[in-house]
């Protein structure tokens, strides 16, 4: 998916675990904190994304398949996107849960929480994704030279590693053995980074033409 100038997209994947709500908002809150979003919008933000990632995580599909997760900003529009996509099949419904039911209420939450909110087919591969778009007239534009979390590097930025600046190739999500999210950057010389994706790391953005 291409995204016009003055838009950030952050992308990670999870593995479906229950521990991977949590480790969704803590990686929410590392971006949106960057992005200087405001405590509303981050706090409705997070519930957000916490009962997209849960309905992700109850769908019925074969244990090693991930669940995906994409977080956009558009600052002319004032916009916050949040996208989690599953390999399963269907579409979430709304429903009206009655008094005496405990859940069902997620989607209700979305709805009243979200600017908009839908279904797509996933682009490649198999599945669905849900997003929800809210608005967050307070996200800013980066600067040029920051300090952010692994998982929002960009391939053209230049990161500062082993002392020295390394501008990016490549940038790839990835996994460790415990299960925790991580993410590997390729460099124009030097050895590939493996760091955890709430990792701080400066950077300095590439001209976007903003």
């Amino acid at each position: 998916m291409a995204y016009r100038s003055g838009t950030d997209d952050i992308t990670f994947r999870l593995p479906r675990s229950r521990r991977s709500v949590p480790r969704a908002r803590a990686l929410l809150h590392a971006v949106l904190g960057d992005w200087g979003v405001g405590q509303e919008t981050l706090d409705n933000a997070e519930l957000v994304l916490s009962e997209l990632v849960t309905n992700a995580l109850r769908v019925p599909v074969p244990g090693d398949r991930q669940v995906g997760v994409r977080i956009s900003r558009s600052v002319a529009d004032g916009l916050l996107r949040l996208e989690v996509s599953d390999a399963g099949g269907g579409r979430p419904e709304v429903r009206e849960p009655g008094e005496d039911e405990t859940g069902g209420r997620g989607l209700l939450l979305v709805a009243a929480l979200s600017d908009r909110w839908g279904c797509e087919e996933r682009a490649a591969g198999i599945g669905k994704t849900v997003f929800a778009e809210l608005k967050a007239p307070d996200i800013m534009a980066g600067p040029a030279v920051r300090e952010v979390a692994a998982v929002m590097v960009r391939a053209g930025q230049t990161v500062r590693v082993w002392g020295e600046w390394r501008s990016v190739l490549r940038v790839r999500s990835d996994q460790y053995a415990a299960g925790g999210p991580a993410m590997v950057l390729e460099f124009d010389e030097g050895p590939a980074l493996r760091v955890h994706a709430a990792e701080p790391l400066a950077v300095r953005s590439a001209d976007r033409g903003a």
